[in-house]
């Protein structure tokens, strides 16, 4: 039998581990902890003669405390010190929650940004919170969210169903970057919605005109299930990994494909990977995935990657 000392004792015991994890959780983990998250992809069709390092940078979601200034200025500077050959940023720059202390204008996070450097230089795409932070562009239903003109405006382009040939060693490849698929909230007061998205993967898909192999870029990571073999590596962001992630599962995945598409390596009809990202999303917390700079070693599928 349980007695009143031993339960109060258990109680207390409970709720300091509570107290603990929750303090974790939003004063350490998002704020002190930025960890490299190393991958390495032979994607079958992938060129004998080309190996590529991809660096690729996820939800910021800018504001103060939670991704100040200074704090993205560290992540440029950790993120050009890996020395990749090509940097992706893979959306949701603005604050994903209200719980901040400032907002951060575009102009300034994105000045910010124009710091990244790569010898194939630095592209980007948007997210949802890019799109949903826009007052203007979701009650018209259409136009260019202000992170884009940000990042335009320093010289990073912005990829919207719109794909690129690049060529490193002589050997060429293609990056395409995906539309939003959850651009527009339908909401009902403001003209009919016929889509939440301004995703036409077939149209980003007519735009690559030879068999050079490709590098997706799409915010959201669900479209993989939808991806033809052409596309060699898919690269996206959204998750957080969950935000809180225990032995390898997230309770709660923004994603309706779960913890198949949560975060890490997948492979589907090519490899896909999910970074946990930077900063948080709704509520300022992260248990048990850390903010991360994804680097990714991309080889020939007959010959493992030095």
């Amino acid at each position: 039998m349980l007695s009143r000392r031993r339960f109060i004792q258990a109680s207390t015991g409970f709720a300091a581990f509570g107290f603990s994890t929750a303090s974790y959780g939003v004063g350490i983990e998002p704020l002190l902890r930025l960890r490299i998250a190393n991958y390495q992809v032979h994607p079958q069709r992938w060129p004998s003669g080309l190996t590529l390092k991809i660096a690729a940078i996820a939800d910021l979601h800018a504001c103060d405390p939670w991704m100040s200034l200074a704090h993205i200025e560290a992540i440029v500077a950790r993120a050009n010190a890996l020395r990749p050959d090509i940097i992706v940023m893979l959306g949701d720059y603005v604050a994903g929650h209200r719980h901040f202390t400032g907002r951060i204008e575009a102009s300034e996070w994105a000045s910010v940004l124009a710091g990244l450097k790569a010898p194939l230089g630095v592209h980007a795409i948007l997210g949802n919170h890019d799109y949903w932070d826009d007052h203007n562009v979701q009650r018209d239903g259409r136009g260019s969210p202000a992170a884009r003109r940000a990042l335009e405006a320093v010289g990073i382009p912005v990829y919207e169903n719109d794909a690129t040939r690049l060529s490193k060693d002589g050997q060429p490849f293609w990056l395409a970057g995906l539309g939003d698929q959850l651009a527009y909230w339908p909401m009902r007061r403001f003209r009919a919605m016929p889509r939440i998205g301004v995703d036409d993967l077939t149209a980003m898909l007519a735009k690559v005109t030879d068999d050079a192999p490709v590098i997706l870029l799409a915010h959201e990571p669900d479209v993989a299930v939808r991806v033809p073999s052409r596309i060699a590596l898919q690269l996206s962001g959204h998750t957080h990994g969950g935000q809180v992630r225990l032995f390898g599962w997230s309770p709660v995945v923004p994603s309706r494909y779960g913890n198949r598409l949560a975060y890490g390596h997948v492979r589907t009809a090519c490899d896909v990977i999910v970074s946990g990202g930077l900063g948080c999303s709704i509520i300022p917390v992260r248990i048990g995935v850390p903010p991360e700079i994804v680097q990714v070693t991309v080889g020939p599928a007959s010959a493992p990657v030095s």
